[in-house]
């Protein structure tokens, strides 16, 4: 699918393509084409009419940073991370491609993100905000920045309930919590990566001499707002981590109170277990078995040697 927006005087318009057959771009100004799970045929007819070196799939995924970012003399490449979460997936960076090439912007991607949607409208309805596919990158950037500013504030909130959560002790449920904590630190991490990713890509940009004044400008306030956002990512892990140290050890603290009121059963049933062994054993001649009273008398002495040691643990703080 080829999304391909054309400047036409005062405005812009949107044209949708399912096959490069339907293409006629000849006397087009041209500012953005938007190519989303695009066929190898697609991608093949970019290549060849702008003359693009467009990168393979497993090119795209490479972490190094001359695979994340290059220049020449013609045009810059961008393989730059983006959130995205799937239907009943978990959240993850998917790499959208970006090409500027003769002041137009290709971006090739696999994933429908609403970041694209919002900008294509904003295209649409702001066509003077745009007069080159640098100001489109900007723009991208700069939305998706906000919305991973927003993902981290409910990531933040979520951890403060749930490490409230940890010392409610009517919660019972430690699966619960432990997946929760577990899901917050994924996205968490996920969050930083996609960050560390993007202030690569807008450090690399504001080097560049193709891009002018104003978009470095606004640039560099994206990259101040990345850099709060690692700051609140680190800050962040070390919430959740010590969330987890005060969910180990209120673990710990629950089972110490399961093994010492244990224990103190223990202990506190010795004594009468030590007098029914004793009475039971099959000796012939022990005087207490001629008593009218013996057995009571045996069943108290049990009841009293229970109930001492009970006494005696909770005076000393034990139950």
């Amino acid at each position: 699918m080829m999304n391909i927006f054309i400047k036409k005087s005062s405005f812009v318009v949107r044209e949708s393509f399912s096959s490069v057959e339907k293409i006629n771009l000849e006397n087009q100004v041209i500012l953005w084409i938007d190519l989303l799970h695009p066929t190898f045929e697609e991608v093949a007819y970019i290549a060849k009419t702008y003359k693009l070196d467009i990168p393979t799939k497993e090119e795209r995924e490479e972490i190094e940073q001359s695979a994340r970012y290059w220049e020449d003399s013609t045009g810059i490449t961008i393989n730059s991370y983006f959130l995205m979460r799937p239907a009943k997936l978990q959240l993850r960076n998917e790499t959208v491609t970006f090409i500027l090439h003769n002041g137009i912007l290709f971006t090739i991607r696999y994933g429908d993100f609403k970041v694209f949607d919002e900008i294509q409208q904003r295209v649409l309805a702001s066509p003077k905000n745009f007069e080159d596919g640098f100001d489109v990158v900007s723009k991208i950037y700069e939305v998706r920045v906000e919305k991973d500013a927003d993902m981290l504030e409910d990531v933040g909130q979520e951890t403060r309930i749930l490490r409230k959560e940890v010392f409610d002790k009517d919660h019972g449920d430690y699966g619960n919590i432990l997946e929760r904590l577990s899901n917050l630190q994924e996205i968490n991490m996920s969050v930083r990566d996609s960050l560390f990713d993007k202030r690569r890509a807008i450090t690399a940009l504001l080097k560049s001499d193709k891009i002018d004044m104003d978009i470095k400008k606004n640039l560099n306030i994206v990259l101040k707002d990345l850099n709060s956002l690692v700051e609140f990512t680190t800050v962040n892990m070390n919430i959740l981590d010590n969330v987890q140290s005060l969910f180990t050890n209120q673990i710990n603290i629950e089972q110490n109170k399961i093994i010492k009121l244990f224990t103190v059963a223990t202990m506190a049933m010795m004594p009468p277990t030590l007098i029914g062994t004793i009475y039971g054993m099959n000796f012939k001649y022990m005087p207490e078995l001629e008593w009218s009273f013996g057995y009571p008398i045996a069943i108290l002495v049990m009841v009293i040697s229970t109930i001492v040691p009970v006494i005696y643990f909770k005076k000393k703080g034990w139950l």
